[in-house]
């Protein structure tokens, strides 16, 4: 994977460009592709920008390609729903078969998520897969997969997203539940096989540094307790501001006194939940983050359906001990996930503190995860169903968390990856009503906001369902990959 260095390669220009302000949106700037050498366009910059007439807008323009850089449908005619997502599948299709500028080469087509996300992104790729599924485009499903096989073989996981500048991250660990999807569609237990040394490869990254971690300490994505228990964390290799929010960064950075602020801003964004006041020490300001202080129950959830995917990957070849290995580790991180993650006191599951060893007060919508891999036993999931159908769900669905910061993964707003999770959560424990009430909610605000607006966004107010949603760092997007995805399967469960 070439390329990685190219925005540190045009730093300076990058940094003026980035402070200056002169786009609204950050992102413009490192999706820009360079119409001429890198070598050329620094002497070119360093040779004008001291001239009264330099204007850095127009060198920036003349300099760069930014075509592509924003995807939006506009329909003559208001078409049923369902018709606009069939077709929004083919124009939210694209391909990368040679590296351009930020964007990373993939070798099969795929789907953006759409409005300012103009690339291949992992976890959203999931919900989307659940789309297609719905739809009956198996062969996109298996470039889904194809790509994040790819990914992992030759950058070691699967990034954020697919630019260069995401190559110090991932994202949540789906790759194993995609498998698992194309399976329910294709019913050939042969790619457990075909992809399991990438399914190694993955858990490797996501592993790597236990062996030399004493009790009570933290490497890279792991930690191990003061009991001597290990646990996974999100992370970020990069400790600097995060190119597509730069100025952003910086200006938050100021107001806090952190030496790791930008890592655990980064590392948030692992998560996917960019931002959340499940990160903040204080639940209200970003400046408090402390995502590198936490084990998160979703992670370590998605980690033991990795190790149960590779228990089982190693049966059907008949490694024996690679099937022990993996089934052990699959039960101890069960039994860790009920002993650090559930919550006697509030009946919910919730993230750990490493350095406080305490749950942490944050009550948000992740705890379903137990429930939606099937780790939580019925009385837990009872009390877990009780506090969503109280807490979190609402007439235009199920919200993050139960705090309202600002940011946009907090309340009001119900994001469509969690009407799945809580849906299908609901099914697994028999709580069919609620699942249904889940379901419903989100889909009457998708189909609401779809009829005003002829748009499906990135994500809904849950409260208002008159208003669209708002919240973070940009504004709200049309696609939208993901809604696509869970719309359409919720439709049809």
């Amino acid at each position: 994977m070439s390329n990685q260095l190219y925005i540190n390669e045009i730093q300076n220009l990058f940094d003026a460009v980035q402070r200056s302000g002169i786009f609204e949106d950050q992102k413009m700037m490192t999706d820009a592709v360079p119409l001429f050498p890198i070598a050329q366009i620094n002497n070119d910059y360093e040779n004008t920008k001291g001239r009264p007439d330099f204007d850095l807008k127009d060198f920036v323009m003349s300099h760069f390609d930014f075509l592509g850089a924003r995807v939006s449908v506009q329909r003559k005619d208001h078409l049923p729903i369902r018709e606009h997502i069939e077709k929004l599948w083919d124009e939210l299709t694209r391909t990368a078969y040679e590296e351009r500028g930020t964007l990373l080469k993939l070798p099969k087509p795929y789907i953006v998520p759409g409005g300012r996300f103009n690339e291949f992104f992992y976890w959203d790729s999931y919900f989307i897969m659940l789309g297609l599924k719905a739809s009956g485009r198996v062969e996109m499903m298996e470039n889904i997969v194809e790509n994040c096989s790819f990914l992992i073989q030759n950058v070691g996981f699967v990034p954020n997203a697919s630019r260069t500048h995401f190559l110090s991250r991932s994202q949540p660990p789906y790759f194993s539940l995609m498998l698992d999807l194309l399976f329910e569609t294709i019913r050939d237990e042969e790619i457990y096989i075909k992809y399991y040394e990438t399914l190694e490869k993955e858990y490797a990254f996501w592993m790597n540094g236990e062996e030399w971690l004493e009790s009570n300490s933290s490497v890279k994505r792991v930690v191990r307790t003061a009991k001597g228990d290990i646990l996974n964390r999100y992370y970020d290799a990069e400790n600097a501001p995060r190119p597509e929010s730069y100025l952003i960064d910086i200006e938050d950075h100021e107001k806090t006194t952190g030496d790791e602020f930008y890592r655990n801003i980064r590392s948030a964004c692992e998560s996917g939940w960019d931002f959340s006041s499940r990160w903040f020490a204080d639940g209200q300001n970003i400046q408090t983050i402390e995502t590198l202080n936490l084990a998160q129950v979703d992670l370590n959830c998605l980690l033991w359906h990795l190790e149960m995917t590779l228990a089982k990957s190693s049966a059907l070849q008949n490694l024996k001990e690679k099937e022990n290995y993996f089934t052990e580790r699959a039960a101890s991180r069960r039994q860790m996930i009920n002993t650090y993650f559930w919550d006697e006191n509030t009946k919910i599951y919730k993230d750990y503190h490493t350095k406080k060893n305490t749950k942490t007060p944050s009550e948000h919508i992740a705890a379903l995860y137990p429930l939606f891999l099937g780790i939580a036993d019925h009385k837990q999931a009872e009390a877990v169903a009780e506090a969503v159908a109280e807490k979190f769900l609402y007439q235009g669905g199920l919200v993050t968390t139960t705090r309202n910061s600002g940011q946009q993964w907090d309340l009001p707003n119900a994001w469509a990856p969690y009407q799945w999770l809580g849906f299908r959560a609901m099914k697994n424990y028999g709580f069919d009503e609620l699942a249904e009430k889940i379901k419903n909610n989100w889909c009457s605000n998708v189909e609401r906001v779809y009829k005003n607006t002829g748009k499906l966004m990135e994500k809904y107010n849950a409260l208002d369902t008159e208003t669209i949603a708002g919240g973070g760092e940009y504004p709200n997007q049309d696609g939208f990959g993901w809604t696509n995805g869970v719309y359409l399967q919720l439709q049809q469960n």
